[in-house]
């Protein structure tokens, strides 16, 4: 089931489009990312969906329901601008936020007591944002973008101002939320995020959306027939098709790309010219996919 669809969305700004036509649906209870060069529409799309701004024409549906104010409960949304007021105390922020999601006094006092303890923070309750680093206020406001259990998160950039200890304690509380059944939709640059968290990906590109499907499913169908050998020893003779060629620690690495032959065809051509100890296919990395298609997009 899609717990967010959205159907011909466009959006312009003047004689600048934003988005074009834009069609994309973000199954239930899963990670889902939205990914795109500096300008591509993301932001544009974000806002909307959280209904800061309307498209022009088409329609975005949430639980198969036309978007509406009522709908803004069942999402939460960290920006990659924050927003939270620097002279006000940690505590009765997240209190104030958690009142203004509809919570009442004694679940907004429960909740934020919770999720402090679960990140280790009880003791910034009465520090004012402005006293804090910038690492410390990403944790308050990822707090403030959940502390109503929205169904589904929008997060637009989430690792930004962390140091790798506490993006791995938010990307933790990310996969934590989705097992409980919250869908996830990340914005992000960092494409080893991509790889590691998302199931279904899309690319939006000059307004338009140019990729869109399951991840495995897409890295299978970007497969380019190159294959990844290793050989035992240094002085390895190799035909003139190899590239990418290493060498390390005594042993020959380079890569291949298979024609006409099988892989079982490739495999016993390799073993004629040494010991192979390691034989697989090379499949591209998201960005390696997100690279080509930007440069694809621009031709």
């Amino acid at each position: 089931m899609d717990i967010l669809k959205i159907d011909g969305l466009n959006k312009r700004y003047g004689e600048q489009p934003a988005l074009t036509d834009v069609d994309l649906a973000v199954p239930e209870g899963g990670v889902f990312g939205l990914l795109g060069p500096n300008g591509a529409g993301k932001t544009t799309l974000i806002r909307i969906i959280n209904q800061i701004i309307d498209g022009d024409s088409g329609a975005v549906y949430l639980k198969g329901e036309p978007l509406s104010p009522k709908h803004i409960k069942s999402i939460g949304y960290l920006p990659e601008e924050r927003g939270l007021y620097k002279r006000m105390k940690v505590g009765d922020q997240l209190i104030y936020f958690a009142r203004l999601k509809g919570l009442s006094g004694y679940d907004a006092k429960t909740k934020v007591s919770g999720w402090l303890k679960k990140l280790d923070i009880q003791a910034w309750s009465e520090k004012k944002i402005e006293d804090l680093s910038k690492g410390m206020a990403q944790k308050v406001q990822f707090i403030a973008t959940v502390i109503h259990d929205p169904e589904i998160l929008i997060l637009d950039e989430p690792f930004s101002g962390f140091d790798p200890v506490n993006a791995e304690v938010i990307k933790n509380e990310m996969l934590a939320l989705k097992e409980k059944g919250t869908t996830v939709m990340l914005s992000t640059h960092r494409m080893e995020s991509v790889e590691l968290l998302c199931d279904h990906i899309a690319m939006i590109n000059k307004s338009h959306k140019v990729l869109d499907g399951p991840l495995s499913q897409i890295k299978e169908q970007s497969r380019s027939n190159v294959f990844k050998v290793k050989f035992q020893g240094s002085d390895i003779i190799l035909p003139e098709r190899c590239f990418n060629r290493k060498l390390a620690y005594g042993i020959t690495s380079f890569e291949v790309k298979l024609d006409s032959d099988s892989p079982n065809d490739l495999l016993r051509e390799m073993m004629g010219y040494g010991e192979v100890v390691g034989f697989e296919e090379r499949l591209p990395t998201i960005e390696e996919i997100f690279i080509q298609k930007v440069k694809d997009n621009e031709q």
